[in-house]
């Protein structure tokens, strides 16, 4: 996603015969954009990765991103929201089904919805796409304990994705907004494990 604006941005710049090296230094001062594949490091042996993927599509361009740089097992930490196209939750877990080794499916903005139904029918279409339940996949509704579990199965070389939230600060329970922040959260989890900065 941030090549292909980066390419555009370069071509722009070529016509308008900005001269190479300016566009090189340019594109390379550039920050990251934040919640999208963002990076977590707090020296831990294994990638973490936010990003605000929350479509069937965009998780699986996201997986097909990372897979290229994998050297382990790619894990994704998703889920749908509640009160938005049910559809979506189809898309979500056949895309984690197709680009993951694993898959922690968990609460992402559930609304006035069960959190647990939601949880529960992401899981039922990963199992409709052949996946088994605990050895493909795991259903935690409690977004933080999810993400503590898929950094605790992680190995060395592994990628954790954490998708749906990106750089939003909040989640909505209810009519309740609560303080909410992947990145975080992320980082708080890999602290409990003794990671505290790279």
């Amino acid at each position: 996603f941030n090549v292909a604006n980066a390419l555009a941005a370069a071509s722009i710049g070529i016509a308008c015969d900005v001269p190479l090296p300016a566009i090189q230094h340019g594109l390379q001062s550039l920050p990251g954009v934040p919640g999208r594949m963002e990076r977590i490091d707090a020296g831990q042996p294994f990638a973490v990765i936010v990003d605000y993927a929350h479509t069937g599509d965009a998780v699986r361009k996201a997986l097909a991103v990372l897979r290229e740089v994998s050297i382990g097992r790619l894990t994704i930490v998703a889920g749908a929201a509640g009160d938005r196209d049910p559809g979506r939750r189809f898309g979500v877990a056949r895309a984690a089904a197709d680009g993951a080794d694993f898959a922690v499916f968990t609460s992402e903005d559930p609304r006035s919805e069960d959190p647990a139904a939601i949880v529960r029918e992401i899981a039922s279409h990963a199992e409709s796409a052949g996946r088994v339940r605990d050895q493909d996949f795991i259903e935690v509704e409690d977004r933080r304990e999810a993400i503590g579990e898929a950094f605790r199965r992680a190995e060395p070389g592994d990628i954790v994705l954490i998708c749906g939230k990106g750089h939003e600060q909040s989640m909505i329970y209810g009519h309740e907004v609560r303080p909410w922040d992947d990145r975080t959260v992320a980082r708080e989890e890999l602290a409990r494990m003794g990671f505290r900065g790279a």
